[in-house]
């Protein structure tokens, strides 16, 4: 549900930037605007603050059936931070290349129900725990861009591309895992990723608020057979959904 509900809003995103576009196309403005500075300009710089929310998307193994202590697992979101620098090349007059390397900072959940029950005798509910993932990533977003004509020092976006992240406190956390037995995710993580936004155009730079949903490609799960709480997992993969504002110039 949580997918096929994004699905609909970036497709309804899509649409809206290209209907801008055409309409854009037959009513360009003619004027002293701050966007005809930038026009010539064939690469600039700029800084990116954001926050996020971050999750796991679960899936069972066959351990799961046969178990009897847990009964349900989910994944839960969880809000965080990001900085990013912005490298952006232009390529003709509708598409960027950008280069956005950064750090995100985060906290993911698992929420594992236990077949036992918990509370007062009369208002009993299952048992419920939770393991924290604290990490710091170190992003590495490729991403193209694809611009609507300006209006009046405004345009619309959408983005789409690839990102690698690297949790950078891994290396700390993993010796403590080893210590006390926890649930292990790797620190490596391919997504995707897909959103839209609208640029401002200043004197002195330009405003770019901007909306992304990210998806992991592939299993971060590390398998520990000797773990109850690992071994009902099949696949693990991350998502996110973050709000970012772009200063560029």
């Amino acid at each position: 549900m949580y997918q096929t509900h994004w699905k609909k809003i970036i497709s309804l995103l899509i649409l809206i930037v290209f209907a801008w576009n055409l309409a854009d196309a037959q009513t360009k403005p003619k004027g002293n605007y701050n966007f005809w500075n930038y026009k010539k300009k064939p690469f600039y710089f700029g800084l990116t603050l954001g926050m996020h929310s971050s999750g796991y998307l679960p899936s069972k193994s066959k351990a799961f059936v046969r178990s009897d202590t847990l009964r349900a697992i989910t994944g839960i979101d969880r809000p965080g931070l990001n900085v990013n620098i912005i490298t952006n090349l232009k390529i003709g007059e509708y598409f960027d290349f950008r280069f956005i390397p950064g750090f995100a900072f985060s906290e993911r959940r698992f929420q594992y129900k236990a077949s036992t029950l918990c509370g007062l005798s009369n208002n009993q509910v299952p048992c419920i725990s939770n393991i924290r993932v604290e990490s710091v990533f170190l992003e590495l977003p490729v991403l193209m861009r694809f611009k609507s004509d300006p209006y009046k020092d405004k345009r619309m976006f959408i983005v789409a591309g690839l990102k690698y992240s690297y949790d950078v406190a891994s290396s700390s956390r993993a010796r403590e895992e080893e210590r006390i037995n926890l649930l292990q995710i790797s620190p490596h993580d391919f997504q995707f990723e897909i959103g839209a936004g609208m640029q401002f155009f200043f004197p002195f730079f330009i405003f770019s608020p901007e909306i992304k949903f990210s998806q992991g490609i592939g299993n971060i799960h590390i398998l520990n057979n000797n773990l109850e709480q690992s071994k009902i997992l099949d696949q693990v993969r991350s998502r996110a959904l973050t709000i970012s504002f772009h200063f560029e110039g």
